[in-house]
């Protein structure tokens, strides 16, 4: 079983960016605006979720696409991995950074979803670790983050 730590949901953030979008605060264009590299990732490694895309409601192109990073994985951090793998590695390494990326293959429509730590290290009592992804307000995502 994966035991997740430090466990943030961005559905706050994607709620307000599509109500942002609803009320024309943002554009289309600002939201569905997927780095080629992410968009590459979620047509290889991407993982169908059962959801419609909220922007272009395309059937089945909605993907999530799970990022892995840390210092143990030395040039492998910051690569795309299916999600049945997060187990093996969470009992192989010490402290893993996971972020989820909701991606539509479709329109290009991208938000951080969720991201946690995995790994052996148990979490010190009181700590919180401070965000590790770049985004602009609203709680865009703006692409993989390395370190």
């Amino acid at each position: 079983m994966l035991q997740r730590r430090t466990v943030v949901d961005y559905a706050l953030a994607r709620r307000a960016t599509l109500a942002d979008l609803a009320r024309g605060v943002v554009s289309r264009r600002e939201v569905c605006d997927a780095h080629p590299d992410l968009l590459r990732a979620a047509r290889h490694h991407g993982e169908s979720i059962d959801k419609r895309c909220p922007i272009c409601r395309s059937p089945q192109s909605l993907v999530h696409v799970t990022y892995v990073y840390g210092d143990e994985l030395r040039e492998a951090s910051g690569r795309a991995r299916a999600r049945s793998e997060l187990v093996a590695l969470s009992l192989r390494h010490t402290d893993l950074r996971v972020y989820v990326v909701e991606v539509c293959r479709d329109c290009s429509w991208n938000h951080l979803s969720s991201s946690f730590r995995i790994g052996t290290k148990a979490p010190e009592p009181g700590h919180t670790d401070p965000p590790a992804v770049r985004r602009p307000a609203r709680g865009r995502a703006v692409g993989p983050v390395r370190g």
